[in-house]
């Protein structure tokens, strides 16, 4: 049973657009990641999508409707789920990206975030960031696993044969699922705002058939 997810990340807001450290902080789409969730509404356009869902931080609920608004589809809302959250970067959350990366890397010889990943990998980076939180409020890559794989194995039980999915998530996670089911993709190149990365689930099996489309 081949089932379709198309994992989105939400449009640009204004934390990504100053550079800072997002997770579960809420920020609005710009103008330009208003345009993001219209852009790949429409290159999406002519897939029919049979369910649709997102996190539930306000960016990627927005970004799914935007999305849903070119779709052919009757669906104009998306099931919001907390599965499909960022990242908890705990006590970073709101900081200065470049700063935190080169704190936490450079000791190690990585001083950006796709640094870190291309060194360490997606999964060890979660955890470095985790040990580097003073108050211990980081996400490890067990919690992330722990509420992540569950949903995506829901999503998958309630759909049916050849059913096309639509997710509005987040690009650290987009980046973190990538990995852990294809180890050969470079996940060290960030999700664009509006990218698409899209799955093939069929019986236990999940394929990665593309990541971060654009175009």
């Amino acid at each position: 049973m081949a089932i379709n997810l198309y994992f989105v990340r939400h449009g640009q807001t204004f934390l990504n657009k100053y550079h800072r450290i997002q997770g579960l902080s809420n920020a609005p789409l710009t103008e330009k990641g208003i345009n993001d969730g219209i852009a790949a509404g429409k290159r999406l356009s002519n897939i029919k999508f049979n369910a649709a869902y997102s996190s539930d931080m306000q960016r990627a609920i927005d970004t799914a409707k935007y999305i849903l608004q070119e779709n052919q589809s009757e669906l104009t809302t998306p099931k919001v789920t907390t599965a499909f959250r960022e990242e908890n970067f705990g006590y970073f959350e709101g900081s200065d990206d470049q700063s935190v990366w080169h704190m936490i890397g450079s000791p190690k010889g990585a001083n950006t975030f796709n640094e870190m990943i291309d060194k360490f990998s997606m999964e060890k980076v979660v955890d470095m960031i985790a040990e580097a939180d003073p108050y211990g409020d980081a996400e490890t890559n067990q919690d992330i696993y722990n509420r992540f794989m569950p949903g995506l194995k829901d999503v998958i039980k309630q759909a049916d044969d050849n059913d096309n999915v639509l997710i509005v998530a987040h690009g650290t996670l987009i980046r973190w699922l990538v990995s852990q089911f294809d180890k050969s993709i470079n996940v060290a190149d960030s999700p664009k705002n509006g990218g698409v990365t899209k799955l093939v689930a069929d019986g236990n099996k999940i394929k990665v058939e593309f990541f971060n489309k654009v175009d």
